[in-house]
């Protein structure tokens, strides 16, 4: 059983994956999002849901790998999706579940 928060945990994961990714986010924040799971800003600001850290690890990757993908892709073009796919193959079912479960 880990000693961190929550919060902290869903930073650690975000950093472990930004070093495989090998991306730098210039910062990764916890915050209230009541409308959305995460965040990234073009300056490298990556912010996630406080929530987030409430919902199963796979949930967690696929939100962490998408907006920090971001930090290489601005957009969600084939290259975004084709990186989505090979690091977080499931993403798609993840997201529909997701979605479900908030309506």
């Amino acid at each position: 059983m880990s000693t961190l928060y929550p919060e902290q945990q869903l930073r650690r994961r975000a950093m472990a994956w930004a070093l495989q990714l090998k991306v730098n986010p210039k910062r990764v924040d916890i915050a209230e999002m009541p409308k959305k799971w995460g965040s990234c800003t073009s300056d490298g600001v990556v912010t996630f849901a406080d929530e987030l850290a409430q919902t199963d690890k796979r949930f967690q990757d696929y939100v962490i790998v998408h907006e920090l993908l971001h930090l290489r892709y601005r957009t969600h073009g084939k290259r975004f999706h084709a990186m989505l796919s090979a690091l977080v193959p499931d993403w798609r079912e993840l997201e529909r579940k997701r979605l479900r479960s908030n309506e």
